[in-house]
């Protein structure tokens, strides 16, 4: 179904060269919106933008939202106010709690929570956020149902969903909102290289509709949650996993 009300709706996207964020642009193109993809691989952002819908406006930046100063300077210059924010760039790795250390907790945390928060600091303060506009988390389920191996990755998205709850009380009185996915497993290529076929095939047992999720499912809610079809709907988050965190 096309969503209308997202016909010439800027949209930023973070974590835009691969799968969920990938998804998350083409869908939206497809919807009429215009883009500005971040991610880190100029090339593979570069593949999103060609797979986008022939006639959306496309706008990619490579580079890295850890880098605080480029971040500023990307918010500062950049000339439009955004209607819509999708924070999706993440970093996955299965590390039991005896094997980690300080290096690997900055890294989680400095792409999967510091830079998402950062960057609303940013769009806030240099007031290139539409009112009546969207802001959409995309977290884990495994901040609410924890997996073995992931202590570091759930508390740096666990962060990001506290994040957001004040974000969302904060800014509700310039009727922006915000709103957090919570995604069990999803298919796509970063997921397939942290777990064995035999630990995949262990876990698909714990999903009562009998499947993963596929970046097609994330991104229908996340346009839903862009669109004025949402417009009463504010700090949320919303499970989506084919009933895993019911179990």
């Amino acid at each position: 179904m096309l969503i209308e009300s997202l016909d010439k709706k800027k949209v930023l996207i973070t974590g835009a060269s691969s799968g969920i964020g990938r998804q998350i642009a083409i869908d939206l193109s497809i919807h009429g919106a215009e883009l500005v993809l971040v991610g880190r691989n100029a090339a593979k952002l570069k593949e999103t933008q060609q797979l986008c819908k022939a006639e959306s406006l496309v706008y990619i930046f490579a580079r890295d939202l850890t880098d605080d100063d480029f971040t500023e300077s990307f918010v500062t210059f950049y000339p439009e106010k955004l209607d819509g924010i999708v924070l999706n760039a993440g970093r996955v790795k299965v590390n039991p709690i005896a094997f980690i250390n300080r290096t690997e907790i900055d890294e989680f945390f400095d792409i999967n929570t510091k830079s998402s928060m950062l960057l609303m600091q940013y769009l806030l303060r240099k007031k290139k956020i539409q009112t009546g506009s969207s802001v959409v988390f995309i977290s884990s389920i495994s901040t609410k149902k924890p997996t073995l191996g992931n202590a570091v990755y759930n508390a740096s998205k666990g962060a990001i969903n506290s994040f957001a709850h004040s974000l969302a009380l904060e800014v509700a009185s310039k009727n922006i909102r915000v709103n957090t996915l919570l995604p069990g497993y999803v298919e796509t290529n970063i997921l397939g290289r942290v777990r064995t076929e035999d630990e995949v095939s262990k876990h698909l047992a714990e999903y009562p509709l009998g499947r993963f999720g596929s970046p097609e499912d994330v991104s229908a809610l996340t346009c839903f949650l862009l669109s004025n079809e949402a417009s009463w709907i504010t700090g949320a988050q919303i499970p989506i996993d084919g009933g895993f965190s019911m179990k």
